[in-house]
């Protein structure tokens, strides 16, 4: 393979990888814990939080704090995955790059 041919095939992959992960990046990801849900995009920025009100008794914030940070964490893990699933064919067997 000559040079000119393996440039361009870098910067083929380049692309694709950029693709790639702005499909992520703009993809949203909803995680639940009991009566708290919470919606991500790809960049892990919080987009949106909904608690089920009459779920909770309201001198319970201690447990409603808990259910928002298991909501964070899923919606977090689906990232994770989904960006560890899609961005893996280009680290070909090198996980943690992602």
């Amino acid at each position: 393979m000559n040079m000119q041919a393996m440039l361009k095939q870098a910067q083929k992959l380049q692309k694709d990888m950029l693709a790639t992960q702005e499909e992520i990046n703009n993809k949203e990801f909803v995680g639940k814990s009991s009566f708290v849900t919470v919606k991500m995009n790809g960049k892990k920025e919080l987009l949106d939080v909904k608690i089920e009100i009459n779920e909770i008794e309201l001198d319970d914030v201690e447990l409603l704090q808990d259910m928002i940070t298991v909501a964070i964490n899923d919606a977090m893990k689906q990232i994770d995955k989904e960006t560890e699933s899609k961005m893996g064919k280009y680290t070909q067997g090198m996980p943690g790059l992602f």
